[in-house]
Order: C-alpha cells, then sequence, then structure tokens
C-alpha cells in the first residue's frame, strides 16, 4: 500500500495581499433562478414557484432538460399583459396559483416564492406575499420568498439567497437559566458540526461517514427533507461546502454560530485541510485522522495520477461565472500542476477565500467582476490551452482553437470529497483529449 501523500506546508502567502484587476461591465452569467435545478433536487418536499415571464420558464425548463421519471418541484407564475396593464390585482393572481398549486401537491411542506427580474421590475413585494400565505398555510406548509434575479448577480447566489431565507427559521437549542450549570462540571460541548451547502447524496454521505468516524455528528444545510432543519447552539462550529455563500454565513453567524476557516473540500488536499479544519475544532488525534481518511487519500491520489499526466504543465484561464474559480484553480495548479493564466471570479469575499488565496502561486493574475470584451481581448492573446467559461463565449473560443470547459457542469456535477477527486480531474482533461484525437 503506497504512503499517504502530505499536505504540502506553505511558507509563503500565496495571493493572499492580491490586489485583483477590478472590472465593471457588459457580464455573460446565468442567473440565480438555476439554483433551483439542484436546490429542488436536494430538498425533497419542497417547490419553487418563480414570479417571472415566460422567459423565466423557457430558461429553467432548458436549464433543467427533460423531467422523464419524476414531476419537477419547481414552476413559473407567468407574469402577463393583464397584470402588466393592471387589469388584474398581481396579489390576488398570486394567491389563486398558489392555492392551486398546494390543492395539486399535498405534499409540499416548504414553498418558496421566487422573485425574478420581471417582478422586480414592477415593484411586486414577494416578502408581503409570503407572509399572507405563510399565515393562511402553516403550520401544513411553510412559505418564504427570495430573489433569483440575475440583474446584479451570478447564478450560484440563488443558492446563497435560498439558504439566507431559510436560516432565521432555523430552531435553537433552548436554554435555561434557572438552572446555570455547576461551576465544576465536567459537561464537555458536544461535537456537532453543521456543514453548509447543496451537496450531492452521495457526497454527503461520504463526508457524513468520514466525519462520523471521527467522533463528529454532522448536521447538512439544507437537509433532504424540511421537516429535519437543523438545530443550532451557541457557538455552533459550521463549514462552508461551497464558496458562494456568503451572506448565509453571515446570518449564521449573527445567529451564534461559528465559521472554520478552511480550503472548500475540492480535490485531495482541498478535502484533507477541510476534514482536518473540523478534526482540529473537536480534538480529533492525528492517529484517528489518518486512520480513518488513509484509504480515501490513497484513492485520490492514484486515481489523479493519470489525469496529471494528460494536465501537467497547460494553460488554463477562468472566465468569472459561478464563484468555483479560486477553489478550482488552487486544485488545478497544485494537485495537477496546470499554470494559471488569470482566475476570474464574480466576487471576492477576502475572508472565505483567505485559506485558497494563501494557496494559490503568489503572482497570479485575478480578475474581480467582469467586462466581457477586454478579458475575451486577454484571453485571446494568451491563447490559452484551456478556458473556463459559460455557455456563451464557448463555441467562439473553440472556433479559435481554444478548448473550453463549461463553468455551470462544474456546479451540476459531484466534484467534492476524495472519491470524486478524480472525477472533477477528468472534467478538465477529458475536453483536451477529446481535441488531441480530434487534431490527429
Amino acid at each position: 500500500m503506497s504512503p499517504v501523500i502530505p499536505i504540502r506546508a506553505e511558507t509563503g502567502v500565496g495571493c493572499t495581499d492580491v490586489v485583483p484587476l477590478v472590472e465593471r461591465g457588459q457580464r455573460e452569467v446565468f442567473c440565480g433562478l438555476t439554483g433551483i435545478i439542484w436546490l429542488h433536487r436536494k430538498i425533497q418536499d419542497a417547490f419553487f414557484l418563480i414570479v417571472g415571464s415566460r422567459t423565466c420558464a423557457h430558461l429553467m425548463q432548458s436549464a433543467a432538460g427533460v423531467m422523464i421519471f419524476a414531476e419537477p418541484r419547481f414552476g413559473t407564475a407567468i407574469i402577463d399583459e393583464r397584470d402588466l396593464a393592471g387589469l388584474a390585482d398581481v396579489h390576488d393572481e398570486l394567491d389563486r396559483v398558489v392555492n392551486q398549486l398546494l390543492q395539486r401537491r399535498p405534499d409540499i411542506r416548504l414553498l418558496f416564492l421566487v422573485g425574478s427580474c420581471p417582478s422586480e421590475v414592477i415593484k411586486l413585494d414577494l416578502s408581503r406575499a409570503a407572509e399572507r400565505q405563510n399565515q393562511l398555510h402553516h403550520p401544513q406548509v411553510r412559505v418564504l420568498n427570495y430573489s433569483g434575479s440575475g440583474i446584479e448577480t451570478t447564478f450560484t447566489q440563488g443558492e446563497d439567497a435560498c439558504l439566507a431565507a431559510l436560516v432565521p427559521t432555523l430552531p435553537t437549542y433552548p436554554t435555561n437559566p434557572a438552572k446555570p450549570a455547576k461551576p465544576n462540571s465536567e459537561t464537555k460541548a458536544p461535537h456537532e458540526l453543521l456543514v453548509v451547502g447543496t451537496l450531492a447524496d452521495v457526497v454527503e454521505d461520504q463526508l457524513g461517514h468520514l466525519l462520523s468516524q471521527m467522533g463528529i455528528e454532522v448536521h447538512f444545510f439544507p437537509p433532504r427533507n424540511s421537516q429535519k432543519m437543523p438545530t443550532l447552539r451557541a457557538g455552533m462550529p459550521f463549514l462552508l461546502a461551497q464558496p458562494f455563500l456568503a451572506d448565509t454565513a453571515k446570518l449564521l453567524q449573527d445567529r451564534g454560530a461559528r465559521h472554520l476557516a478552511a480550503p472548500f473540500p475540492l480535490g485531495l488536499e482541498g478535502t484533507t485541510a477541510w476534514l482536518q479544519a473540523a478534526a482540529r475544532q473537536f480534538g480529533v488525534s492525528q492517529a484517528v485522522f489518518d486512520r480513518v481518511t488513509a484509504g480515501p487519500r490513497q484513492r485520490a491520489e492514484k486515481a489523479l495520477a493519470v489525469h496529471r499526466a494528460q494536465l501537467q504543465n497547460k494553460t488554463i484561464f477562468f472566465f468569472p461565472d459561478s464563484q468555483l474559480e479560486i477553489p478550482l484553480a488552487r486544485f488545478l495548479n497544485r494537485e495537477l500542476g496546470m499554470h494559471l493564466v488569470e482566475v476570474g471570479t464574480p466576487y471576492l469575499h477576502r475572508q472565505l477565500m483567505a485559506p485558497e488565496l494563501a494557496w494559490l502561486p503568489s503572482g497570479t493574475r485575478i480578475s474581480e467582476g467582469q467586462d466581457v470584451d477586454k478579458q475575451l481581448d486577454r484571453c485571446l492573446q494568451d491563447h490559452p490551452d484551456m478556458v473556463v467559461c459559460g455557455l456563451g463565449l464557448a463555441n467562439p473560443l473553440e472556433a479559435q482553437g481554444i478548448t473550453t470547459k463549461w463553468a455551470i457542469e462544474l456546479v451540476f456535477t459531484p466534484i467534492q470529497g476524495y472519491e470524486q477527486a478524480a472525477d472533477l480531474a477528468g472534467l478538465f482533461s477529458r475536453p483536451l483529449r477529446r481535441r488531441q484525437k480530434l487534431a490527429a
């Protein structure tokens, strides 16, 4: 059995003090409504009712593909000409649609009214509508609202807005001030960890199993069932599984939870450091940690070696899209030997990204925001071996002889954890291999 590959110690600060190239111009991103595609599959008794136009409905149908085996748990309440002309009361119409939906789908326990660009343009107050519906249908159905508008956001912020809407509803452990703890009490804080961010069920099961083997009780947010929301306690530690949850993290901290800073669980190193943050928090010994993770780490290293041979010394350029760009760049550079030409991200949240930035090579060109024409000019001038970008830019770049990877695929695919490390690497090695075969 091969030895476990240790995490490399770093002596520098990487890109911690980087001054990004800040751009504000035309953007090429999906809107936050597309977050519903993975959220509706995760929270299995929830329904996402978009209040928007026919364009919103067509977007969701296209993004989700054809649902053959099950009725999707999302739909669109379409704002039509009568609503825009004021010939119908929009709130009355919305109430009618919600009532019809709940009568048709009695399995719904959590209903989200999701705002869109059209509903925001006509100033439809969905928060008031949600409160009214909640009074009518609670406790059988809880009704919440959030904005999935793409006017000023990128598409992964839809999940952040959704989870942020849920945080105020999370229950808390009751406190009994009449019975204070004894001064000499040996009672220890429970080894409970909150993992925040939507993960594929298989990834959630794998990470949960590793943490439980270390004696850590893990709660996932969002859960698979809305009736099993995690219960918060003062000082409860949490780890982010996704890098685009800044608002959710802040609201959890406001409620007394404590964020554990760590790289994100992408690749062998990222997953190991992420798990180590939890292990340190609860005093798990190094011997126990090594015993629990040795097998998965060895499998990941062996599987990554195959893709490293394909990706070593290749150059890569990231357009800003999903907010996964910095953790992905770290993984590709450190574990697969790729050279980073530019790492673009829609928003640079320094606090959440500090561990990731420290692992990037010093001098990496990082851009925040986007002016797509300027970035395209830089990309064509640099002519990297691969570009990570949105669907709208992929074909024009392919026509220029540049291999591309769709950014949205990296969100829809299970990529976190040890067992998925090689799958993540394969998302980058396969396009290069395909181009080589076509050129042969």
